[in-house]
């Protein structure tokens, strides 16, 4: 007879506990929450996260900073210095569609579309996000764990779990994680697989030409050493697959909190550069966020081995707030992901570090896109 092998053999000790509480938990019956089931008090604690949520839940500058401010006021929460630098780049993304290349790519109702998808994620994660690390720091003022109102701020099984559990083994990578799997989750049908965003963004040729062109790479700067800036990061080529942006959060950790003089580096660089969305902020040998150029001049290559050619003007790349409005969001959609414990594998840390090596890809991505705003213009001349 042989002998079955546990379904948390392969779970490192440390998580074994935690996908038992996340298996007794699904078993549990969902139940009805009322804010009438709160004292006073607590009613009072929830609807001022609330208030300070949606405060600082604007766009995508405002969130961005509170990220940055709360990792500096609470260093163990990984996730918040991470989200920070991942939402510049979705900064960078929004006004790239008011920039010199897409422009000149894309028609302006794909990029109405775009930002729209891009600005409905962004505030999402942070309306998710936020209330948890609010509730946390109350609870470090306090001296005792009020996750048990998670549920009321309308955050998932999964994360009042994982909380509990940070609050008692108090380990920053299975916490940083957990959010990263808790997010990409949570986006999982609100917007990744929204019939909206299905019909306007992910089945248009230009989404396929921006996952031609690898236009998906996230970059993380940081100080140099020599008072420049210089670049790491990863790029993701099947944004559509849940399975794949939940690992390409593991290789953005990694590679921003396995070392720790890199860490400092960006933090360093992050307090020192404030975030305005324009890509200026970490390249203004590149970039400009006043356009240089003339718009209804027939564009020539000004990008070689990453430099602009002599004489040549800089990219345009705006600051958010010339860009793009605020938005009025539409509630959030009801629901909870969780479903299966076994999500808790993703918390295993890998052996392996994460290469960060991005410039020279990123350039390339570029000039390609110079080459298809020239061959556009040429097809268009040609007819």
């Amino acid at each position: 007879m042989r002998c079955r092998k546990s379904k948390t053999s392969s779970l490192p000790l440390s998580l074994v506990d935690l996908y038992r509480e996340l298996k007794k938990k699904r078993k549990k019956e969902a139940t009805t929450i009322s804010e009438r089931d709160l004292t006073a008090k607590e009613q009072q604690l929830i609807r001022r996260i609330q208030a300070m949520t949606a405060e600082q839940n604007e766009n995508n500058v405002t969130r961005t900073t509170a990220y940055l401010d709360f990792y500096l006021r609470h260093r163990e929460i990984h996730w918040a210095f991470l989200g920070h630098m991942v939402s510049r780049n979705g900064g960078w993304n929004m006004t790239d569609l008011k920039g010199e290349l897409l422009m000149r790519l894309l028609s302006e109702d794909d990029r109405q579309s775009f930002f729209a998808f891009l600005e409905r994620g962004n505030w999402l994660i942070f309306q998710d996000i936020y209330p948890q690390f609010l509730l946390y720091e109350e609870s470090k003022k306090r001296g005792e764990p009020l996750f048990y109102l998670l549920p009321w701020l309308g955050v998932s099984t999964f994360m009042e779990t994982v909380w509990h559990h940070f609050w008692r083994h108090g380990d920053p990578y299975t916490l940083a994680i957990a959010l990263v799997v808790n997010e990409q989750s949570y986006l999982e049908s609100r917007v990744i697989q929204h019939p909206a965003f299905r019909q306007t963004v992910f089945q248009t040729l230009e989404f396929k030409l921006q996952e031609l062109l690898c236009f998906n790479h996230i970059l993380f700067p940081h100080d140099d050493g020599r008072g420049g800036t210089a670049l790491i990061g990863q790029t993701l080529h099947e944004f559509e697959s849940l399975h794949e942006r939940i690992l390409l959060g593991k290789r953005l950790y990694s590679i921003l909190f396995d070392d720790e003089e890199t860490l400092e580096n960006a933090v360093r660089w992050a307090v020192r550069h404030p975030h305005t969305g324009s890509r200026k902020d970490y390249w203004p040998q590149l970039f400009n966020d006043v356009c240089e150029s003339f718009p209804r001049e027939p564009y020539r290559r000004r990008i070689h081995d990453c430099q602009i050619v002599p004489n040549a003007p800089r990219l345009y790349s705006p600051q958010l707030r010339h860009a793009w409005k605020n938005v009025v969001h539409e509630a959030v959609e009801p629901g909870d992901w969780f479903t299966d414990p076994h999500v808790v594998r993703y918390l295993v840390k890998p052996e392996r570090p994460t290469n960060g090596e991005i410039v020279d890809a990123y350039c390339e991505t570029l000039e390609k896109m110079e080459l298809a705003i020239i061959a556009k213009h040429a097809f268009f001349h040609a007819r």
